[in-house]
């Protein structure tokens, strides 16, 4: 620290002539960036942010200790050292670098704020406005939509650093805290969306360096009738009078929106200033299902199928499209969601596929489909069985807890004049016959078989249906879907259980027993008031089953033809999705607009044109889809130029055709976003200013890429400069040789870089 020194000034002398007045006593030259503190009576330091105000507004008083702080080489400042840990500042005390490859360390799913940090930061003219200082001039420390200046001075200190050549990487606490503060969203450790980030960034940058001090009220005029040209200047205009900024003269552009009304055809015509682009990707209305197909002949293993059916379509449609690879009749198929060795759903016809998620274990069984004329009879049952295996423990008297679940249920079609217990074990062992061994005579003898004779177990043929208070449904799934339909008709007039037919005895493999819909306890009464769907389980001993059970042929399944086809998701270009954002929609019934013709609210058609784009223009992909009843993300490959991006098909203000760049652009940055809605990870490709070369930002890792390497199906947010722009930016590089420009097409090679 140098010597201090005494000055006097009066009270209406500003705080940036005590800045000067100390600059240029302790020779600190015009380049070098510095600022002022002040020693409180607690003894603490505080800030003299704001250099426009008197020495009277600042309250300084008579022999006040005034300390001037200067900007380290680095980017960083000497009052904030002690947040930076010792190792790392030594690390990089030497370290000289590429100025802006510089990784940015994750604080705890902290990379959405790094991917938009990075794209941020790869703006030329923006990065260049804060390292030339110029936003010290244009700080609004009094702008009520602001933020006193904070967000603007918290990114300058992050692009500083960046692009000083002296960090491998930064830590940015200071900025992650700064943000928290202003938008509460961003507290804590959550993982968010980077477009989210950037929208809150550009807004709270623009707000602190407003150039418009105090804002007037504009009156948002509609063009009842006048010429294009003149809306959009005045309402450009307008927008100018209360928004002026490094933002707004980088980052926006205008709208021409036109919405017509319906009742009266009253057409209203504004021009909206805009920020980014968020354009739709066109969304397909098929959907492809990965299923099993389990038919009833018994030599046949599962077939997987994979079917493409409408996005909004029924289960009936699933049926219908498996029926063209199998040849069954769609009648004679039952559609069940299977998890844990149990069914989880027995669907209905009707129900919707949008129930059915991408993870769930679809199987589709053929049952049968014979029919008997009269209204309350069918010719057969459908009963659910599952596989239970004693546990070789001890014995729990049958209890749930002495019995395991295995193996793949099945749906079984019995005929209504066979329901015994005999005639219905001689099915199963029929329909298991693939993986089940037939004793021989040799292990065949006559027995008194105890669970043959409990004739109390066997249900009464009642309603087929699934679910009672006392039957509730698998994961409380849905106690109601169940096995009502096509062959699962009321059977009222079937004999009782003791006049069921009884046929001679052999040892058997297996037990049966009735059983609840998760086949976890024992149902040893049928009440037939319930009308509950009988559910079998056939319960194993462990020494049968590993003589007679083939555990391996049981789980065995083969793949249709369908499944080898690699159904790819047809790439869509740029210009597709832009082409989407301007076509006329009408407005949803949540968002009416209010008609000032016919003076109510009209769901009017609506339609965006571009009229004027930014310098720099930011293209969102609309990759989360959110509605009542869906959510997804679109992993559609959008393919979008390096470079020559073409507005001019697209902007509708006439044109100069002695200006074609102005309607050209090349991509400068990519934010990235892998995985699904409730995780991801986000990265970034961008593009130096400086040197030309592409790289990848992953956190605090860097590394070079080629431009081969940027399209892909992460893409989410894009970031295109007018080529314009780019040419007057190259004198400003102060290099000798010819400068690069965003997208060249042969990278130099950065021999000098220190990449992670």
């Amino acid at each position: 620290m140098d010597t201090p020194f005494t000055a006097q000034f009066s009270h209406t002398a500003s705080i940036d002539l005590v800045l000067r007045t100390a600059r240029e006593q302790f020779l600190v030259s015009p380049q070098e960036e510095a600022r002022l503190w002040i020693k409180n009576a607690k003894g603490s330091f505080e800030r003299l942010c704001n250099t426009r105000v008197t020495v009277f507004d600042a309250a300084l008083k008579t022999g006040q200790l005034i300390i001037m702080e200067t900007r380290n080489k680095d980017g960083t400042w000497p009052s904030a050292q002690p947040h930076a840990t010792k190792s790392a500042s030594e690390e990089d005390k030497n370290f000289q670098g590429q100025p802006g490859i510089c990784g940015l360390t994750n604080l705890g799913n902290t990379c959405f704020m790094n991917s938009a940090l990075q794209c941020l930061s790869n703006v030329p003219q923006l990065t260049e406005y804060f390292l030339k200082n110029r936003y010290l001039e244009e700080l609004n420390f009094c702008n009520p939509l602001g933020m006193k200046g904070e967000i603007a001075e918290a990114y300058a200190d992050l692009v500083k650093q960046a692009w000083s050549g002296h960090h491998r990487s930064i830590v940015p606490h200071m900025f992650k805290t700064k943000v928290g503060h202003f938008a509460s969203q961003f507290l804590g450790f959550q993982q968010h969306d980077s477009q989210e980030l950037l929208s809150f960034l550009l807004d709270g940058l623009h707000e602190d360096l407003n150039r418009v001090k105090k804002k007037e009220y504009v009156e948002l005029c509609d063009a009842a009738g006048r010429p294009d040209q003149e809306v959009a200047q005045e309402a450009w205009q307008n927008h100018k009078r209360r928004n002026d900024s490094v933002i707004v003269d980088t980052f926006h552009g205008l709208f021409k929106s036109t919405l017509v009304c319906p009742g009266c055809g009253n057409v209203s015509v504004t021009f909206d200033p805009f920020c980014y682009l968020s354009v739709p990707l066109p969304v397909s209305y098929k959907r492809v299902m990965e299923v099993f197909f389990v038919s009833m002949d018994p030599r046949r293993k599962p077939e997987q199928h994979r079917l493409v059916v409408p996005k909004k379509g029924k289960i009936s449609d699933l049926c219908v499209a498996l029926a063209k690879h199998t040849g069954v009749s769609p009648e004679r198929m039952m559609v069940a969601d299977v998890f844990s060795h149990r069914f989880y759903k027995i669907y209905q016809l009707e129900e919707s596929l949008s129930s059915i998620l991408d993870r769930d274990d679809i199987f589709i069984y053929e049952v049968s489909g014979r029919s008997a004329i009269g209204e309350n009879s069918r010719e057969d049952v459908v009963l659910p069985i599952y596989l239970r295996e004693r546990t070789p423990a001890r014995d729990y008297n049958n209890s749930y807890y002495g019995l395991m679940l295995f193996g793949h249920p099945l749906l079984v079609s019995v005929p209504r004049d066979r329901l015994s217990w005999d005639a219905l074990y001689h099915i199963l062992l029929y329909r298991l016959s693939r993986y089940v061994t037939r004793p021989n005579s040799d292990d065949e003898d006559d027995g008194d078989e105890k669970d043959m004779e409990d004739k109390d177990n066997i249900p009464k043929p009642g309603h087929v249906a699934v679910g009672s208070s006392q039957d509730p449904g698998p994961e409380q799934a849905g106690p109601s879907s169940g096995v009502a339909g096509r062959s699962r008709a009321p059977v009222d007039n079937s004999p009782g259980p003791s006049h069921w037919p009884q046929r001679a005895r052999r040892k058997h493999l297996f037990t049966l027993q009735t059983v609840n819909s998760n086949g976890t306890s024992d149902r040893s009464t049928f009440n037939e008031d319930t009308h509950a769907q009988p559910y079998i389980a056939i319960d194993w001993e462990p020494e049968m089953k590993k003589r007679y059970y083939d555990e391996v042929e049981a789980e065995g399944y083969v793949k249709h033809d369908c499944v080898g086809y690699v159904l790819k998701k047809a790439p869509v270009r740029l210009q597709e999705c832009i082409e989407l954002f301007t076509t006329v929609e009408t407005l949803e019934k949540e968002n009416p607009w209010y008609c000032p013709s016919c003076k109510q609210h009209q769901l009017a058609t609506k339609k965006l044109d571009l009229w004027m784009l930014p310098e720099t223009l930011i293209i969102h992909l609309k990759r989360f889809s959110y509605t009542k009843f869906s959510r997804e993300k679109l992993d559609t490959l959008v393919e979008f130029p390096i470079r020559d991006l073409d507005f001019s098909e697209f902007v509708i203000k006439p044109q100069s055709e002695s200006a074609p760049e102005l309607y050209k652009y090349d991509l400068i940055a990519v934010s990235n976003h892998y995985g699904g809605l409730r995780d991801g990870h986000y990265t970034t490709f961008a593009c130096n200013k400086d040197s030309g070369q592409w790289h990848y930002f992953d956190d605090s890792s860097v590394s070079p890429v080629t431009e081969n390497q940027i399209e892909s199906k992460a893409a989410y947010v894009l970031f295109y400069q007018r080529q314009d722009v780019a040419r007057r930016l190259q004198p400003q590089t102060g290099s000798s040789d010819p400068p690069a420009t965003p997208g060249c097409s042969s990278p130099p090679n950065s021999e000098f870089m220190d990449v992670n």
